[in-house]
């Protein structure tokens, strides 16, 4: 997809409070993280969704007349689409047309290094694509010839096409079942050897990595990009002189598709069965607010209440802060200051790690 000449479309909802502005550069950036180039972009405000092509059919023929004004070969909408809008809007737009999950999707497939990463993803994009056999062209409504000497109806396109896909997706469940019970079982013995788990979670381009590589002196990718890391990592790392498995999990994401947490369940199983949990937040962020519900709404959904007592905030970037004052106001009075990029607060941050095992044996692990 490198280098394609690319339209991005934000739509919202009229009465939304949300700051358009920043989620269209949001939009701009996931283009930009696979490498399209964003030729034109805008957001625009609708009254209601319209369920055949999402749009009113008079900025449908804007959309058609810009593409082909600047000869655009994607149309990146950063919204969710239904199978039939999609189809549809491909049809009048005569476009290649792809959604926000569509997107996120292929960001994913490109990113995954780690056999268990392009699996997950693997499950997660046929799964959408089951979803998606409405969208296929004319061939799903041939029929096949029966089976039997007289014929009969025979079995349509699209329901072989479901029949195989769903075929490859249990393939893909019983290799990644497999690597479950192959992660079960390590997790078992940091259990035995009463090796405590710290998980770092985070919105994308939070600096979840750069803090992991510092802790761990590991070499996991760290860039200022979204999903620069989408691997999980486990290494261990020293806390004044304790050892600690810290687990770098993938970068959360407003509106994160459901397929891909389904997919990635055993990463975030992880999470749900750590001892500590670092979220760990970047204070320059325009939505720092807004990022930290959403990233407490994906872990609601994998079971971890936002209440839990094993989070801790860590506020990163700090370093870059210019409006101190309106910067204290905004966080939390327990949360631990720091800026993985110099190292600034990391003592801090070790010292009150440390304090939230005070009443663990950690004896038999000290360096």
């Amino acid at each position: 997809m490198n280098n394609i000449k690319t339209l991005v479309i934000h739509p919202y909802i009229k009465t939304s409070r949300r700051d358009k502005d920043l989620l269209l550069n949001e939009a701009i950036c996931l283009a930009e993280a696979i490498e399209l180039r964003c030729i034109f972009s805008t957001s625009v405000g609708i009254d209601r969704v319209n369920p055949k092509a999402y749009f009113k059919s008079g900025y449908v023929s804007y959309l058609k007349e810009k593409a082909i004004e600047l000869d655009i070969k994607l149309l990146f909408i950063n919204t969710n689409l239904t199978p039939i809008q999609q189809r549809n809007l491909e049809t009048d737009i005569n476009c290649k047309i792809i959604d926000r999950t569509g997107l996120i999707l292929e960001i994913f497939g490109s990113r995954a290094r780690s056999n268990e990463g392009k699996l997950s993803v693997s499950l997660a994009s046929l799964q959408f694509q089951k979803s998606r056999l409405v969208r296929s062209w004319t061939h799903l409504e041939r029929q096949r010839g029966g089976a039997g000497f007289m014929g009969g109806p025979g079995e349509k396109q699209i329901e072989s096409d479901r029949r195989q896909l769903t075929e490859k997706i249990n393939k893909l469940k019983k290799k990644i079942k497999k690597i479950d019970k192959i992660r079960n079982i390590q997790r078992y013995r940091r259990v035995k050897n009463k090796l405590p788990v710290i998980s770092l979670v985070g919105y994308t381009n939070s600096g979840k990595s750069t803090l992991f590589n510092l802790i761990t002196k590991s070499s996991v990718l760290s860039k200022n990009m979204l999903f620069a890391s989408l691997d999980s990592t486990i290494r261990n790392g020293y806390v004044k002189g304790f050892n600690f498995a810290f687990i770098d999990t993938v970068g959360f994401i407003r509106d994160l598709p459901t397929t891909l947490i389904d997919a990635f369940k055993s990463t975030l199983d992880e999470i749900i069965n750590s001892d500590l949990i670092l979220h760990i937040r970047d204070v320059t962020d325009s939505q720092f607010l807004m990022h930290k519900n959403e990233v407490l709404k994906i872990l609601e959904e994998i079971g971890i209440n936002r209440d839990d007592k094993r989070i801790i905030e860590v506020i990163n970037k700090v370093d870059l802060i210019e409006n101190k004052v309106n910067f204290h106001n905004l966080i939390d009075k327990s949360s631990v200051l720091i800026s993985a990029r110099d190292g600034k607060g990391i003592d801090s941050l070790k010292t009150k790690i440390l304090k939230c095992f005070e009443n663990y044996d950690l004896k038999s692990v000290l360096n």
